[in-house]
């Protein structure tokens, strides 16, 4: 596993430890998790927007309009 050295403000910082102490690991995680969440944030951004750019057609789009008909057929069972 890979380490960093980020640099944060006194307010910045404050306000980190009053979310996630240095004790435990906990601050570490807390990072750790939010940059994997600014991450997949950014992925679906990607897709949205791939999706909004070129939207799929009529045809090509599923049928969800009624969620308790749908049937994902044999594969899906």
């Amino acid at each position: 596993m890979k380490s960093i050295l980020v640099q944060l403000d006194d307010e910045t910082m404050a306000q980190l430890e009053q979310v996630a102490p240095a004790k435990k690991r906990a601050r570490t995680e807390f990072i750790r998790q939010a940059i994997k969440s600014a991450l997949d944030r950014s992925e679906f951004d990607r897709i949205r927007e791939g999706y909004r750019l070129q939207p799929d057609s009529a045809d090509e789009a599923d049928d969800w309009s009624d969620p308790l008909e749908w049937n994902p057929g044999p594969e899906g069972a």
